[in-house]
């Protein structure tokens, strides 16, 4: 009898260590997921919720076997919400980690340099991962960038994060800025900011674009920036035409055909070089440019080079079949 009761004994303990070794190896071991999945937890989600989601989408095989290996092996930390890839074969040991980690999927939305609000508010509108409702915000408060956000954030989130950019980074610039910039706040650095922007889209011309600028506000003479006068008619869009005589001699706020000095507020909103360029403009004597053919402008310091500029720009452009 106390043989058989020895006997008992050890096979009883020798299951259990089976058991435990196979409670423990199921922890760690590969799982049954074919292939990578995307797992969103909603805020206030629990451990019990979750592990039912991931047994119906065949990332673990029992919810009930994952909770009860993740409260004896999975330590106290708690699962955080957000947008998860689970990859493929992922264990229940790594699917835990990667929940209590919060290393959610980060997706990016873009704002160009120099897309005007109202095109903005669309980009965040169109955006189905966002949600909420927004207004335009105000032209040159968004520093264009490529933002992260996470699916089912709010857009006034991500709006408010592309706001404080500009904020930030205007409050950073303009202690430097350059005793030759004509701008006397930073309201006006973004508003002229924004015209260079509309001017061109060579990195290396902004400086002297805003030289041009600079040199034309001391001297009282009009800017004469062919997006502000586009900017009242289509609030930044693209106009898609040529522009009438009628609205270059059209008296508003924006026209800087019709007024000497900066329209009423930016027409866009400005990149980082364009701001820096407004701040610490180039020395300059030019205070015309006009398109050279190949991307860029020629500069010239009087008006009889700026018209035989534009002179062969025309030449060029009848060459080309647009005039």
């Amino acid at each position: 009898m106390r043989r058989i009761v020895l006997t008992l004994v050890v096979l009883l303990i020798a299951g259990l260590a089976a058991a435990t070794a196979l409670f423990v190896h199921g922890w760690s071991r590969p799982g049954p997921l074919e292939s990578d999945i995307t797992l969103v937890v909603p805020e206030g989600a629990t451990l019990r919720s979750t592990a039912d989601a991931l047994e119906e989408q065949g990332a673990i095989g029992s919810a009930t076997a994952f909770l009860a290996r993740a409260r004896l092996l999975g330590g106290d930390g708690s699962i955080k919400a957000g947008e998860y890839r689970i990859p493929r074969r992922a264990s229940s040991s790594g699917i835990l980690d990667i929940l209590q980690s919060g290393r959610t999927i980060v997706h990016l939305i873009t704002i160009p340099e120099g897309m005007p609000s109202i095109l903005v508010h669309e980009r965040l509108m169109a955006n189905e991962e966002l949600t909420g409702d927004i207004p335009v915000p105000e032209e040159g408060s968004v520093m264009p960038d490529s933002y992260g956000y996470q699916k089912g954030e709010t857009r006034a989130a991500v709006l408010g994060r592309m706001q404080a950019a500009m904020r930030e980074f205007i409050a950073e610039q303009w202690p430097r800025r350059s005793q030759s910039t004509p701008v006397k706040t930073p309201q006006e650095a973004i508003t002229l900011a924004s015209i260079v922007e509309k001017e061109t889209s060579i990195p290396a011309e902004r400086p002297t674009v805003a030289g041009v600028y600079a040199n034309r506000l001391r001297k009282g003479m009009m800017l004469q920036a062919d997006p502000t006068i586009i900017y009242p008619i289509t609030k930044g869009k693209p106009l898609g035409r040529r522009i009438r005589q009628s609205e270059i001699r059209a008296v508003n706020d924006y026209n800087t055909y019709a007024m000497a000095g900066l329209p009423r507020g930016p027409i866009a909103n400005p990149g980082r070089s364009s701001i820096e360029a407004v701040l610490r403009p180039a020395a300059t004597k030019a205070r015309y440019f006009v398109a050279d053919g190949k991307g860029g402008h020629i500069f010239a310091e009087t008006l009889a080079e700026h018209n035989e500029n534009v002179r062969k720009w025309y030449d060029i452009r009848r060459q080309r079949g647009e005039m």
